[in-house]
Formats: C-alpha cells, structure tokens, sequence
C-alpha cells in the first residue's frame, strides 16, 4: 500500500478511535452525573423524612403529660415566685457576702425555670400562671390559683415568717435566711417526690428533667445551707 495512503488509514482510523472513546467517555459521565443527581435527590429526600420524624416525635412527646404533671409545674412556679421575694431581701438587709452570693444565685436559677415551666405548660395549651411580685406580697393569676393557693405548698413561708425576715439584719437576717430557705428547699423536693410517685407522672421527657433536675439542685443547696448555717451558728456562740 502507498505510503499516501497508509497515513490516511491510520488517520482515520485514530480518528475513529478518538470518537469512540469520547463517547463512551460522554456516556460515563453522563451515566456518573445522574447517579450522583439521584444520591443527592435521596439525602434531601432522607433528610426532609427524617426531619418530618423528628418533629413528629417532639410533638407526640408533648402530649405524653399528666394532670399530676400540669399541677406540679403550676404549683412550682408560686413556689419559685416566693424564693424570688425572699432572696430580693438579702442586698438591702446587710446579708454576708456568702448568703448574698447564694441568693443571687437562686434568682437566678429560679427565674429560668419559672420562665421554662411557663413554657412547657403553654406548648401543651395548659393554663400558664402569671408571677406578680409587690414587696413581699406575691400574686398568681391564671391557671384557677386562688389569691392564698400558692400559700398552701409544702415549704412556703406564712405571711408572719416573710415580715419577720424582711426585718431581720445582718447575721440575724443570714440565720433566719438559712433557715427558711432551707425548708423552703425542702418543701420543693416534696413536691418533687409526690410527683414522681403519681402513677402515670412524668413520663413528659421535659417534666421528669426538669423534676429531676430541680430534685437535685434544691438538695444540694439544702445541704450547703446547712454547713452555712453550722457555721454562724458556731461563731455566735464565741
């Protein structure tokens, strides 16, 4: 064959081979790019079900509560309300560093889950009490609280008790602090205790967290109080 010619097959033939292979190479890719299309179309697909699941399932949780659960978020946001008062007191009765530390401490505490059991009752369409403070004159609207219901709560201070408190000063107010915010600590975790021994209670996620939680902090300052208290006891007496 003449070497003319033999260059013009080779030729075509390269060029054969060139169309061919990007072809296949096209459809490769073509092929690679729809799957890749298809796998993204099933994350988002996966993504958005597994979010709709999740919603769902927080939703269901919230219907999982009791009356026994709705009483003790209503009841405990009257009992917070009061600590508030007492501890309101402690900067302008010459309380100890240490007691003034403390109290900041549990308004501050307690003001976020009075706000978190508001909350909780109202994404359950619950009635939600309303904290009124005026002094030492504590005020609860909604949720069908009488005027004096608050007052009958395990642990609460009477009337008599917060005026006696509020004119205590100096280490007599640091006793009389301790001493009262220690029942009143332990009247909590009655609350807390009668709730989880209701059958059917707190099996709401959020309640038997907050429950617990609450459970746990009030025994832990009740028992730091009462070291506070051994101590200025044990320093009046010298």
């Amino acid at each position: 064959m003449p070497l003319a010619k033999k260059t013009l097959w080779i030729s075509v033939l390269v060029l054969w081979a060139l169309i061919f292979n990007a072809c296949s190479t096209s459809k490769n890719v073509s092929s690679s790019n729809s799957e890749t299309i298809s796998d993204q179309k099933a994350d988002q697909l996966n993504k958005a079900e597994l979010e709709e699941l999740y919603w769902a399932r927080i939703d269901s949780s919230k219907m999982n509560f009791t009356e026994a659960d709705v009483e003790f978020m209503t009841g405990m946001i009257g009992h917070h309300a009061q600590a508030l008062i007492m501890s309101g007191l402690a900067p302008e009765n010459g309380a100890s560093p240490q007691v003034r530390t403390l109290a900041a401490r549990i308004i501050n505490a307690q003001k976020d889950e009075i706000a978190t059991m508001q909350t909780w009752l109202r994404d359950r369409d619950q009635p939600v009490p309303e904290v009124h403070i005026d002094g030492l004159n504590l005020m609860i609207h909604g949720a069908g609280m009488d005027h004096s219901g608050h007052m009958k709560m395990a642990g609460m201070l009477t009337q008599k008790q917060l005026v006696e408190l509020s004119g205590a000063r100096g280490k007599e107010f640091d006793l009389l602090f301790l001493k009262y915010m220690i029942q009143h600590h332990q009247g909590a975790v009655t609350m807390v205790q009668k709730l989880i021994s209701t059958d059917g209670a707190v099996q709401d996620e959020q309640a038997f967290r907050l429950s617990t939680d609450i459970n746990v902090d009030q025994i832990t300052e009740i028992n730091r109080m009462k070291l506070m208290l051994e101590t200025i006891e044990s320093e009046k007496k010298d």
